[in-house]
């Protein structure tokens, strides 16, 4: 009951706070602002969608709500209807606002001396200056061990924090605690882009691929524990009492009973995480962390756009080649 008010009351809100949008111009900002710092408009809008929530489950009428929270909810034409109509108006509502805060404009698609523009920019990509090659390769091989180390160094942390950030394994009150905690802060480490890293880490060591390759290992530690942990979650908790049943302590049950479970999966996502992290390495060097990105960020600046174009052909051939790699390997090992 408690979800199905919850989702319906955030329809309902999402829908207020639609209109109330309306009736401003999109393009007056300032009025916006003083709209969404009103406190009391903010509770009124709780109000009225919780209210009108409330209506729905006194009236028993079937909702978005209903549908996704009770299993024993079997609807009438008319309570279909109802819900389907939520959808399309959080659909259609969603999509209007999408397009206003992306300003949106067939007429600057199409405009004719932007087009051109970004012909000539084409025309320079298409015609690679493939002069600077061998620099191009040099920094694409620094690039490469940059995003290896940084796995290589991401791997153990992330397989030794797996476990106490696995909820099977954690399964007492205290063990519970630190694990919320444990991903709590992993979850924060990981929603903050390796890119912001590596901007992080430039102003600590100093611009270069060091820093490059800090932001990935810390971006591939968060990113690893979180999956190797749920692999962890859905181990087959059969060999586990076996091996408990015989005396074993904690640490032998993991060790004997989890461990050769997740061990190849571990392995997949790890060579998944290389390929991962040498498409990352190219963009952090945007912000001075070295590899072919530096060097990507400094003919972009001068629109220099047939050196671009033989950059960006090194990239997408080695992009290419990695993931077909990965692909191979991570088949292999299932």
């Amino acid at each position: 009951m408690k979800k199905r008010l919850v989702l319906d009351s955030v329809f309902f809100a999402y829908v207020l706070i639609a209109i109330l949008y309306f009736l401003f111009d999109p393009r007056e900002e300032v009025q916006k602002l003083a709209l969404l710092s009103r406190w009391d408009l903010g509770l009124l809008i709780l109000a009225t969608s919780l209210s009108l929530s409330w209506s729905l489950v006194f009236f028993k009428q079937g909702s978005l709500g209903a549908l996704v929270f009770d299993q024993n909810f079997r609807s009438r034409e008319s309570q279909q209807k109802f819900w389907l109509w939520q959808i399309w108006i959080f659909f259609l509502l969603t999509l209007w606002f999408s397009l206003q805060a992306t300003q949106f404009s067939w007429v600057e698609l199409f405009d004719k001396e932007g087009f051109k523009g970004a012909v000539r920019l084409f025309q320079g990509l298409s015609h690679p200056n493939f002069a600077l090659l061998p620099r191009a390769v040099l920094n694409m091989i620094e690039t490469i061990f940059m995003a290896f180390v940084a796995t290589i160094l991401a791997l153990p942390v992330a397989f030794l924090l797996a476990f106490p950030c696995a909820k099977n394994i954690m399964s007492s009150s205290s063990g519970f605690v630190f694990y919320f905690l444990l991903r709590m802060f992993f979850n924060i480490v990981r929603s903050v882009e390796a890119l912001i890293w590596a901007i992080i880490f430039s102003v600590w060591v100093g611009i270069g691929p060091f820093a490059g390759m800090l932001a990935l290992m810390a971006h591939s530690i968060a990113s690893l524990t979180k999956q190797f942990s749920e692999i962890v979650e859905s181990v087959d908790e059969g060999p586990l009492e076996a091996i408990a049943s015989t005396g074993a302590n904690r640490t032998q049950v993991i060790w004997y009973g989890i461990v050769p479970q997740v061990l190849l999966p571990f392995i997949s996502f790890s060579i998944y995480r290389w390929d991962i992290n040498v498409r990352m390495a190219t963009v952090i060097g945007l912000v001075g962390g070295g590899g072919i990105g530096t060097l990507l960020i400094q003919y972009q600046g001068q629109a220099m756009w047939p050196e671009v174009g033989c950059i960006v052909f090194v990239i997408a051939i080695v992009v290419w080649l990695m993931d077909t790699a990965s692909a191979y390997l991570r088949e292999a090992l299932k």
